[in-house]
């Protein structure tokens, strides 16, 4: 009988497991560094403990064989099996473990323990290992195994399965192929050819929406491959009832931290999913895992097919002379890093540093403070431009606002004629004790966007929130920027109360505000709502929604909306860049995420030392533009304190 299932390891599973399927298989016991016989269909790699670096070497050895093999371990009490690793595919054992390690609470040490143990090579069996629990996971292997030499689908593929050794209790867990494994990744290289975009059809889901796929064709996809709390991109779930709407937050575990991802709607089911694809959109625009950065060059040698830096504003000079500040000033012949975006004025793909296409804390050393501002995850490469488009209008419409003072018109709510929208204004006032207020604050391209205002009727608590809004449809802008409100009530009355001299700190000197939080929490207090007169006055008539705004187009298909965008922007002479940031883990469901820098149009940053207006002239001239100012601003007569979004 030929060998058709090798084995290595010693130890009482690798025992059992040969013993049970040595009946039915000719079985070879082998070391990894013997050769492999040819004849082998299966390879299994058997320990009572966890033996990282052997399992870096099977990997490596295996596939280079092509063919596939099947783990299985003890963990801390815990019986691993899995995954199944067929050869030349991604979603081998490399990216299992980063999964794994990274979405337990104690992955600092988990870690640092693989890291410790690589090296070492004796046999020796988890404490918490019993015979019975062998057993268990002996029977476990050999059915799976059964399963693949007969040619049926294996069940661990792209999955584990763990088995409590005490209680016998088992579960499966599905984990997503790691764009930066090691050893299964294949990344394409970055290049021009990969940028290019032409726009395709895009139909939306109906008329009113500005989505090509709805909730429900998502819902079945979301939760079983994104979240799963051992081995999830995302592994954990709260929901908030105190707040006025349904409101759901999902935890992102990254190597350093958590990072919380909220979703906000009518109903939790919603809310849940808009969380996972908030994840999903923060995860694609951390760092580079659709492509490999292969471009690190100067901007004076690469300045005929890049954009200039300088364009999408800076710092103040001065901050960059501070000993502490954690960015350099900008230099045409310093190198940096540069991936391929496309230009949408210029038709044709453009370099732009990596620090503004993805997060700049995660590039290193570089010039500007960059975040998620631009960012979006869509059902199309369209749909997410779109959405990426709009977030840039709104926070730039919020910055331009407020470091202009803008007394933007003051919108009647009621008169949108808007059932669910009324709905969701009276819920506020009566479950939360907020005024509402809304002000047209759409700039010179004529894309609807709003400033949103909650005013604490209470004597106690956060006195004022801010929040922004922008779509075509200004209704559903109003309709956003009041979940995001909605989401930050009630939440922090407590922390303000605590922390109340640290704010009022912040009241008189604005560069202790650091953070994102810091911005909404300074305006929590009563004694900051006069920095937003210029748009609190109420003396200023109150204006509809058919006064303010025109009917949004009746388009039904999202690429004829988003040309009508681009063409606006093409109009002002302003450039819409796209970075392709989607990686095969949101492709595989056929979701795509987007960076797009608007260069001139002001982007959000959090903490006041962190402001970027310098070389940015539209917050100097569309003012006048607009009607409320009658020359040209300058830079000293802008707003010098920290701004309200939260």
């Amino acid at each position: 009988m030929t060998a058709q299932i090798t084995i290595e390891g010693k130890g009482l599973l690798s025992d059992l497991v040969y013993t049970q399927l040595s009946g039915s298989f000719s079985i070879k016991r082998l070391s990894l560094v013997e050769d492999i016989p040819m004849e082998t269909k299966l390879a299994l790699v058997l320990h009572d403990s966890w033996y990282p670096s052997v399992h870096q070497k099977a990997e490596e050895k295996f596939r280079n064989a092509g063919i596939p093999w099947l783990r299985g371990f003890v963990l801390f009490g815990e019986g691993i099996i899995g995954p199944f690793v067929p050869p030349d595919t991604p979603g081998c054992s490399c990216c299992a473990d980063i999964r794994r390690i990274t979405a337990a609470p104690d992955r600092q040490e988990m870690w640092e323990l693989q890291e410790r143990i690589t090296a070492e090579e004796d046999v020796r069996r988890d404490a918490w290992g019993s015979r019975t629990g062998f057993y268990q996971m002996a029977n476990l292997l050999t059915n799976e195994v059964r399963r693949i030499i007969q040619g049926e689908p294996s069940n661990l593929k792209e999955k584990m399965f763990i088995l409590n050794l005490k209680t016998l209790s088992s579960s499966h867990h599905f984990f997503l192929p790691d764009p930066s494994c090691p050893i299964c990744s294949n990344l394409p290289n970055d290049s021009p050819e990969l940028a290019q975009i032409r726009l395709q059809s895009s139909p939306k889901v109906n008329s009113s929406s500005y989505r090509s796929r709805s909730m429900n064709e998502l819902k079945t996809v979301l939760t079983k491959d994104y979240l799963d709390s051992r081995t999830g991109l995302m592994n954990g779930k709260m929901q908030d009832f105190r707040l006025p709407f349904a409101d759901v937050l999902v935890n992102m575990p990254l190597f350093r931290g958590n990072e919380g991802v909220a979703g906000r709607s009518n109903t939790y089911e919603i809310s849940e999913m808009t969380a996972i694809l908030e994840g999903l959109e923060r995860y694609c625009g951390i760092e580079p895992r659709g492509k490999r950065t292969v471009v690190r060059e100067s901007y004076h040698r690469l300045k005929n097919n890049a954009l200039n830096p300088l364009s999408v504003g800076v710092h103040e000079s001065e901050k960059y002379e501070l000993p502490h500040f954690p960015f350099k000033k900008f230099h045409p012949d310093d190198p940096m890093d540069w991936v391929w975006g496309y230009s949408f004025l210029q038709e044709r793909p453009i370099l732009v540093p990596k620090l503004l296409a993805y997060y700049s804390l995660s590039c290193g050393d570089g010039f500007v403070y960059e975040t998620s501002n631009g960012c979006a995850l869509g059902g199309s490469l369209e749909e997410a431009i779109f959405h990426a488009i709009m977030e840039v209008v709104e926070r730039d419409s919020f910055l331009l606002t407020w470091y202009a003072k803008l007394p933007l018109p003051w919108l009647d709510l009621r008169s949108a004629n808007d059932q669910e929208l009324q709905l969701m204004v009276d819920r506020i006032l009566e479950m939360a004790g907020y005024d509402l207020y809304f002000y047209n604050s759409t700039m010179e391209h004529g894309i609807p966007s709003v400033w949103a205002v909650a005013k604490n009727r209470r004597a106690h608590g956060v006195n004022i929130i801010c929040a922004a809004g922008a779509n075509p449809d200004p209704v559903r802008a109003v309709k956003s920027s009041i979940y995001e409100l909605a989401g930050m009530m009630f939440r922090d009355d407590e922390k303000l109360e605590m922390n109340r001299q640290k704010y009022q700190k912040m009241l008189q000197d604005p560069f202790e505000v650091r953070t994102m939080e810091d911005h909404g929490m300074l305006y929590g207090l009563k004694e900051a709502e006069d920095r937003l007169n210029f748009l609190l006055d109420n003396h200023r008539p109150v204006r509809t929604f058919a006064e303010e705004f025109m009917e949004p187009p009746a388009n039904t298909d999202l690429k004829n909306d988003l040309q009508d965008l681009l063409q606006r922007f093409r109009d002002l002479n302003l450039d819409v860049i796209v970075v392709d940031q989607t990686t095969d883990i949101t492709k595989r469901n056929g979701l795509f995420c987007v960076k797009v820098l608007i260069p001139g149009m002001l982007p959000m940053t959090f903490g006041h030392h962190l402001t970027r207006v310098k070389g940015l002239q539209r917050v100097l001239t569309v003012p006048k533009q607009l009607g409320f100012a009658p020359t040209p601003l300058t830079y000293d007569q802008l707003n010098p304190f920290p701004h309200p979004f939260p």
